[in-house]
């Protein structure tokens, strides 16, 4: 049985004192939960947290990363460089990287390359905007963001897998328990598809949409929801733990 797992995505917050104060809260939850948990971090913060965490069993990861291992890319940072300071996943192919930031699905799969020569775990993103699942176009859009990535990587390689529905990212709306697991069915059976039962199954699928302390455990019930890429509620430490805790209806 897959392990769930809970990442927490702070996007562009966070201060070193708050920082601090979030992690001394959370670190005594960590004996009272049964899944595995990451916090991805501004990159400015990733040594501090990796620093304070240092010792526990909660990874740090970072929320982007650049496909080329060195060079003249001012202001990007590469896989290696968050290796070494002892960073162990990364985010990529989050929707607001390719809404507003241009990153394709080639390069979404490039990104995850460069984490994997580097020992990283990429945190692959999926999802679709409102006006494609109104379309009726979700499957094909998620199944071709993933296949870029799967083209050049083989399945087993992947830290996590994660679907979250553009439209449901910060808005208060959230897919229903079905509506998810339906599309996290489809994405497992193209994993299957591509690299075989065995890989299918021990892939890590996270919904990430407005998931909350209060509808976390009936989305994370469904059998291919294996846990949660939380962004607003993960801000604060006790209702990260709270949304942890829900893992356990799987």
């Amino acid at each position: 049985m897959r392990l769930p797992l809970v990442i927490a995505n702070w996007k562009m917050n966070g201060s070193s004192a708050a920082n601090t104060v979030w992690v001394k809260e959370f670190i005594p939850y960590l004996k009272e939960i049964d899944c595995r948990t990451v916090v991805c971090a501004p990159s400015v913060y990733l040594s501090q947290m990796v620093s304070l965490t240092e010792g526990t069993s909660l990874d740090i990861g970072a929320q982007n990363v650049n496909e080329h291992s060195c060079g003249a890319y001012t202001g990007e940072v590469s896989a290696a460089m968050l290796s070494d300071i002892g960073v162990r996943w990364a985010i990529v192919g989050h929707s607001e990287r390719r809404e507003l930031y241009g990153d394709t699905d080639c390069g979404v799969a490039l990104k995850a390359k460069a984490l994997i020569d580097a020992g990283l775990k990429p945190i692959v993103c999926v999802g679709e905007t409102l006006a494609q699942r109104e379309a009726k176009e979700t499957i094909a859009v998620v199944t071709r963001q993933l296949s870029a990535v799967l083209d050049i990587l083989p399945a087993q390689s992947l830290g996590a897998l994660a679907y979250e529905p553009i439209w449901a990212i910060g808005t208060g709306h959230t897919a229903t328990p079905e509506t998810a697991q339906a599309v996290h069915g489809a994405l497992r059976r193209a994993v299957l598809d591509f690299a075989g039962e065995k890989a299918a199954q021990a892939l890590p699928i996270l919904y990430g949409g407005s998931v909350k302390p209060n509808n976390a455990a009936e989305l994370f019930a469904q059998p291919d929801i294996d846990g949660g890429l939380i962004g607003g509620a993960a801000l604060q430490a006790k209702d990260f733990y709270s949304i942890c805790l829900a893992t356990k209806a799987r």
